[in-house]
């Protein structure tokens, strides 16, 4: 069963990533990721209600809440990094670095979670980090040209966040049922995007998100709580190790909708290197 959560988990992760950028063509990142946080928080509470969990908000000992708000805060940052290099970069270039979170999050589950590497994880491992070099081109779009390569640091900001976000999602929510788990992370998520936005100066911009943007927003928004729920519900019955590949297999659903909705080509290069990431990401599941 928790590989179905997993799957459903790549499939509105990789819409997440369309949506998002049909609502930040003009919107600020930051201003953005605040809004859509909301939709996040109002789902995962409202999911929390449906199956009842609320209950467990007592019984929380610190050592699971201090965990949970580390996750969140992995996870706010990993948003604001990933929200920003699509707004400058091509989805087909910032997709693929973050997706690349899968190496260190393995390593890191190995390190500090205890699980093994086995010989077709290791060659997954490889598959995906040359699949990865191949797909980011020398070649910058005309957004990134612009801003330099600001869209591959921020991208690489939201692969290290996000492999983090992973492993302390995982020890998290070993204590608790997975959507109060998750509801309580977006809270943390929900303070810190505000938190920026107000830091930033950028609070007057929240009144000039352009109506049609501002719904794509919302989409993501929902299409990031049904991913986030399976996500963490997969974590909690399955290892962490599988369902992390598993679920970077969103990609393969972010380039096939950013094919339709943005006209964005693959290079053959490129092509070749998502053929390497998938592979690898299914070699892991041997």
């Amino acid at each position: 069963m928790w590989m179905i959560f997993a799957a459903g988990s790549a499939f509105f992760a990789g819409v997440t990533a369309i949506l998002a950028k049909c609502g930040i063509r003009r919107t600020d990142s930051t201003v953005a990721t605040a809004i859509r946080t909301i939709v996040v928080l109002v789902f995962a509470w409202i999911m929390v209600f449906l199956v009842g969990s609320q209950a467990q908000l007592r019984s929380l000992d610190g050592g699971t809440l201090l965990f949970l708000v580390l996750s969140g805060l992995a996870t706010g940052a990993s948003w604001l990094c990933y929200f920003r290099a699509l707004q400058i970069g091509d989805i087909n270039k910032v997709v693929p670095i973050d997706k690349s979170s899968t190496v260190l999050t393995i390593l890191l589950a190995f390190l500090l979670l205890g699980e093994p590497i086995g010989l077709f994880q290791g060659i997954g491992v490889v598959l995906i980090g040359v699949g990865t070099l191949l797909m980011i081109e020398k070649k910058a779009s005309a957004g990134a040209a612009a801003s330099g390569q600001g869209w591959l640091l921020y991208a690489l900001g939201s692969a290290v966040f996000a492999s983090l976000t992973a492993i302390l999602g995982k020890i998290g929510i070993q204590g608790v049922e997975s959507n109060l788990g998750t509801a309580i992370r977006t809270g943390v998520v929900l303070v810190m995007a505000w938190v920026m936005v107000l830091v930033t100066g950028k609070a007057p911009a929240v009144r000039q998100v352009p109506r049609r943007e501002l719904g794509f927003i919302c989409l993501s928004g929902l299409a990031t709580g049904a991913s986030w729920l399976c996500y963490y519900r997969a974590l909690q019955d399955g290892p962490a190790s599988v369902v992390v590949p598993i679920d970077k297999l969103s990609i393969l659903v972010t380039v096939a909708f950013s094919y339709v909705v943005f006209h964005e080509r693959l290079t053959v290069r490129s092509g070749w290197g998502l053929a390497l990431i998938t592979a690898g990401t299914l070699a892991m599941l041997l």
